[in-house]
């Protein structure tokens, strides 16, 4: 039976994320790419600094705002999209001015707040549990697409008429978006503050050890992203990524000496590494529905962490262009199928908790990890092999953290809202 409602969730979705898209093709000539490689990293970690600022803002505001706007989730996502257009049409006549920044800044709070409001939206319109990832993943799925065809027509309209008719569209799109927001149910409201049974169910052994991998896999994402960006840009840190088939040791004798290269790579190499990582969040987002109906959760949260820990240890033996792509790829699919089994993992077994408020915490953590993840390669130049080799480390690290010292119980049960039913399904 089709969920007419999820349908609804999925059209706003859609918007939203090509109005994103759009977003980030009108500013993306101001931020990484407009920085000289030879003095990026204070810059560039500045940047990353900033970036913390909006889930700082997302994490004690937008979490219980959620829970006790008056007339429920319905409202508040058609007042984030709202204010997204509002920004954006603030934006079109400021494109080169200083004011530019702070309204970046609200945009950036309007999307992450638009994101925790999403995921809170899911456990109100998919009632059971074996949805959740399927859902998620669906979700993250159009995201992605959406993306893709939304910045078909931005980098079109930037080519005719600049960054300013860029913003414009996106100004549509999010009214769009906000309209279309008028049609999904209402939610429950909670106007309550947290109490001790859902602290206790969000404080579980479960929850936190999934949301201490799924952080990792985040700082990993951030921590290729601008690894492999300096590594392909040039300046002070040019990495030669070429060698491949060397064998492990003399891989990793090479990158500890610091191989350089004479010129920077050209920047459409830097766009392959980025379309690899998002088309691995495309793939993740398609298996993880397919594998949780074989397994638990946690069992997809670590073979992610084990399969990443693999492709860490290729590339660090290949150390070429083409293990560059392999690792982004595989960091994509990894990262994404363990956010959605997190997520499935809270909306289950913290089913009477206020979930505009967890995701906003959760999503707050996450974000810090990323930047943390990011930072490294931007603070302390390094071979990207060395890097391929600290990517296997963490995810190692992480799966012993996450599974070896896993508890009876949790052994026995994937959570307090899994029945007996649902055990013979899942390994």
């Amino acid at each position: 039976m089709i969920n007419i409602p999820f349908l609804r969730l999925v059209r706003v979705h859609a918007l939203a994320a090509a109005g994103d898209a759009m977003i980030t093709v009108a500013l993306a000539g101001s931020l990484f790419f407009s920085i000289d490689p030879s003095a990026a990293r204070l810059r560039v970690t500045l940047y990353l600094l900033l970036t913390m600022a909006p889930f700082a803002v997302v994490g004690p505001l937008i979490g219980p705002a959620l829970d006790r706007f008056r007339g429920g989730r319905r409202p508040m996502v058609f007042a984030i999209n709202g204010g997204r257009a509002f920004v954006a049409f603030l934006m079109i006549s400021n494109m080169d001015s200083l004011l530019l920044f702070p309204l970046a800044f609200a945009m950036l709070v309007l999307q992450k707040s638009y994101g925790v409001a999403k995921a809170s939206m899911v456990p109100l319109i998919l009632s059971k549990e074996e949805q959740f990832v399927g859902g998620n993943a669906r979700l993250a799925l159009v995201g992605s697409v959406c993306g893709f065809i939304g910045a078909g027509p931005a980098l079109l309209a930037n080519l005719l008429g600049g960054s300013s008719w860029t913003v414009g569209l996106a100004m549509v799109v999010y009214i769009l978006a906000a309209l279309s927001s008028l049609s999904l149910p209402q939610g429950r409201i909670a106007p309550e503050p947290i109490g001790d049974e859902e602290a206790g169910q969000l404080s579980g052994v479960g929850i936190r050890k999934a949301a201490s991998a799924t952080g990792t896999l985040r700082g990993i994402v951030g921590f290729i992203t601008f690894l492999a960006a300096f590594a392909l840009r040039g300046g002070a840190d040019d990495v030669n990524l070429s060698g491949v088939g060397k064998a492990f040791g003399a891989g990793v004798r090479h990158a500890l000496q610091g191989d350089v290269a004479s010129d920077a790579s050209p920047a459409w190499k830097l766009g392959l590494v980025a379309a690899a990582l998002v088309s691995g969040f495309l793939v993740g987002s398609l298996l993880a529905p397919k594998l949780r109906d074989r397994f638990r959760e946690e069992v997809i949260i670590a073979a992610a962490l084990v399969a990443l820990f693999l492709v860490g240890l290729l590339a660090a033996w290949g150390g070429g262009f083409g293990s560059t792509l392999l690792l982004a790829l595989g960091v994509g699919m990894t990262a994404s199928a363990g956010k959605l089994s997190f997520d499935s993992i809270v909306q289950r077994d913290a089913e009477d908790a206020n979930h505009g408020r967890a995701f906003a915490v959760f999503e707050t953590r996450f974000q810090i990890f990323w930047v943390l993840g990011a930072l490294i390669p931007v603070v302390i130049p390094m071979p990207a092999r060395v890097g391929f080799i600290l990517i296997a480390i963490a995810a190692a690290a992480a799966t012993v953290f996450f599974w070896v010292r896993r508890t009876p119980i949790q052994e026995g049960r994937s959570g307090p809202a899994t029945g007996p039913a649902h055990q013979p399904q899942r390994a």
